[in-house]
């Protein structure tokens, strides 16, 4: 063998290494019902360290948007195509690639542990007609299959396909997310450390219902008794403080619905279901903590991609004592019977309880800005997204303001790990993504802003364009109408300029139906 010969092995040996060995691992946080403001790095009272810490190491996206609801941003995350077509029947378009069977296929470990939220009929035949997540790419699942759960006895817990509901029925201290946790570190542990692995955790925290441990509850007590009032004005204060808002930005009104601090009727009992909300999201911070020691400890933290979001603006539903679901329990794990809904005369956090923090807290939750979940206005799909990677980020700790969505997350991550992904997904041609890779911003690129980003679900319509914002205000019934907003400068909304601006509005709603169309006609068989 000639030197030569053996110095072109070995540089194609030491390529191979650094494709297949060296390749980023990828960690995928999404958390539920959470608004823009709540984390403690975006200018929220809640203690989140960890995330915190990651913001500090990282990159946090001040300009992100999500869909307006769970399973529809859950959709447009794991397929980088806008839910009007990766959707189908409730579940993920077979010609739509998921991301989990993108990286499957090129040789990474996968796992999810938490809410699915794509599997389609899911409640019928026993579950024969689910989509299950082994079936989009995953090597492992615990979790739910569905949206809404008890924290204390999730409806339809699963260990891949098999029901495990026993698992928590004799375990006191049973609590699905630190089980989330457990699970996640399980399969760290059972990876191969030469092999890379992608990590999927889709917590419930914070969704509805109010539960958690009362120890955690007492962290807080206090914590909330200024009211929203208040504790909206600090929020902005410090939001603008930290750099996560502009300095001129004003506080949305308070919401029709919401009275003010001062004239609240149950004042102990609102502070309380705050309470239990903050310590939904410091219990989901301290698993994703566990997560991230147990990266650091075995020296895989560095090399591992990680991104956190939520999946749309806080939720201001006033849960009622009359809904019904299989999501909610019937009876406790001990046998005593369920008292659900906003009922003023009990206190939330228990498993006997079915509440949820309602539209002044949400309100709080979305700082500075207007509604909130099922909307498009931003206070529903206008979410903050932290990007942590020590060995591919550059200008580590700083904002970046690029105009970015949920369907940009798979082709970054595709982009990073050098993953070509396949040109057929369920035996015909894959639907081409939407999104547009964000690894330029990671290494301290400026990129341009994307055309138009697209909203429609429900009731729900918007689009960006440039500084315009069009958004349809769906509370106005039969006389539903088109909203135009500078987002430039009026970033939260107040004022709508669609009466002196008619040209400009009939232009955006022409792009708005030409998207539409098209986004309806290729998810057609």
């Amino acid at each position: 063998m000639t030197s030569k010969t053996f110095l072109f092995i070995l540089l194609v040996f030491s390529g191979s290494c650094s494709l297949f060995g060296k390749r980023p691992n990828v960690l995928l946080i999404m958390s539920d019902d959470m608004g823009y403001s709540d984390l403690g790095c975006f200018g929220g009272e809640i203690r989140t360290p960890h995330l915190d810490s990651l913001s500090e190491r990282g990159l946090r996206f001040t300009n992100f948007y999500s869909e307006n609801m769970c399973w529809v941003s859950r959709a447009s995350l794991l397929t980088g195509v806008y839910h009007r077509t990766s959707l189908k029947h409730g579940a993920l378009h077979p010609r739509c690639l998921p991301l989990p069977k993108a990286l499957q296929d090129n040789g990474y470990a996968t796992g999810m542990m938490g809410k699915w939220h794509l599997a389609g009929d899911y409640r019928k035949d026993g579950g024969s007609r689910a989509e299950y997540p082994d079936q989009r790419g995953f090597d492992r699942f615990y979790g739910i299959l569905g949206g809404a759960n008890s924290f204390f006895a999730p409806f339809g817990l699963r260990r891949n396909r098999k029901s495990i509901d026993g698992e928590f029925m004799n375990d006191p201290d049973y609590y699905f997310t630190t089980a989330i946790g457990r699970e996640a570190i399980a399969f760290l542990k059972e990876t191969p450390k030469d092999k890379p692995f992608f990590l999927y955790l889709p917590f419930t925290a914070a969704h509805w219902p109010l539960h958690a441990p009362a120890k955690e509850i007492q962290k807080y007590k206090g914590k909330f008794s200024a009211g929203w009032d208040e504790l909206r004005r600090n929020r902005l204060k410090r939001m603008k403080e930290i750099g996560v808002i502009g300095r001129a930005v004003k506080l949305s009104p308070r919401h029709p619905n919401v009275p003010a601090w001062e004239n609240e009727k149950h004042k102990a009992w609102q502070e309380r279901r705050m309470e239990v909300y903050a310590a939904q999201a410091t219990i989901m911070d301290r698993v994703i903590g566990w997560v991230l020691d147990y990266l650091r400890e075995s020296d895989q933290l560095d090399e591992t991609l990680t991104f956190f979001t939520i999946d749309n603006g806080g939720c201001h539903v006033e849960y009622g004592a009359n809904r019904k679901g299989d999501y909610l329990p019937k009876k406790t794990r001990d046998g005593r019977q369920m008292k659900p809904g906003n009922l003023t005369n009990i206190m939330p956090g228990p498993e006997i309880t079915y509440q949820s923090y309602g539209y002044g807290w949400a309100n709080l939750s979305n700082t500075p800005y207007r509604l909130f979940k099922q909307y498009d206005h931003e206070g529903g799909i206008h979410t903050p997204m932290i990007a942590h990677w020590p060995n591919g980020i550059k200008n580590k700790g700083t904002i970046s303001n690029t105009l970015s969505h949920l369907v940009d997350l798979m082709p970054t991550i595709l982009d990073a790990t050098k993953v070509k992904p396949q040109a057929n997904s369920g035996g015909k041609p894959r639907i081409k993504w939407d999104g547009r890779s964000l690894l330029p911003s990671l290494q301290g690129k400026k990129q341009p802003n994307p055309a138009i980003l697209f909203f429609h679900h429900a009731k729900g319509r918007a689009l960006r364009s440039g500084k315009w914002k069009l958004v349809f205000n769906r509370d106005n019934g039969k006389k539903a109408n088109w909203e135009l907003y500078d987002l430039a400068n009026d970033p939260n909304e107040i004022n709508d300029l669609a009466k002196g601006n008619q040209k400009q509005v009939q232009a955006l709603v022409k792009i708005w139906e030409t998207q539409e169309k098209v986004l309806v006609s290729r998810g057609k068989d």
